[in-house]
């Protein structure tokens, strides 16, 4: 890898872990409960978790990239079902939305997604 691709890449990388810090402490300052979550390989449990007052948990996958709707939900799905199962939780217990960064825009104006199906609390089919 040429030294000009690596710079970029650690810059970027850089950027991402801003970009969920500032979120994390924002929100953090606002009174959730927020919390870092580790890198866990191909069983990932996304970026944080909010953990909230009737004891649900929801998983937070903060990006800070090129908008790709589809992939951040999917990957926002998977790492969902991780945390649950790592912890012995009901699936029911855990919610997952992915936060996108907008720019030149701070994190209270991110994008917010998630699927119709679970924003409305509906039954998967």
């Amino acid at each position: 890898m040429s030294s000009s691709i690596a710079a970029r890449n650690r810059r970027n990388k850089r950027k991402g872990a801003d970009w969920e810090s500032e979120l994390r402490d924002g929100l953090r300052a606002d009174g959730f409960d927020i919390e870092s979550l580790r890198l866990a390989g191909k069983e990932d449990e996304g970026d944080m978790v909010i953990r909230t007052e009737d004891a649900k948990f929801l998983v937070i996958e903060a990006k800070n990239a090129k908008f790709e709707p589809g992939v951040f939900l999917g990957e926002a799905i998977t790492e969902r079902k991780n945390f649950a199962k790592h912890r012995g939780l009901d699936l029911e217990d855990v919610e997952s939305i992915v936060v996108v960064k907008r720019r030149g825009k701070g994190w209270r104006q991110a994008f917010v997604l998630t699927t119709v199906e679970d924003y409305f609390g509906l039954e998967s089919q």
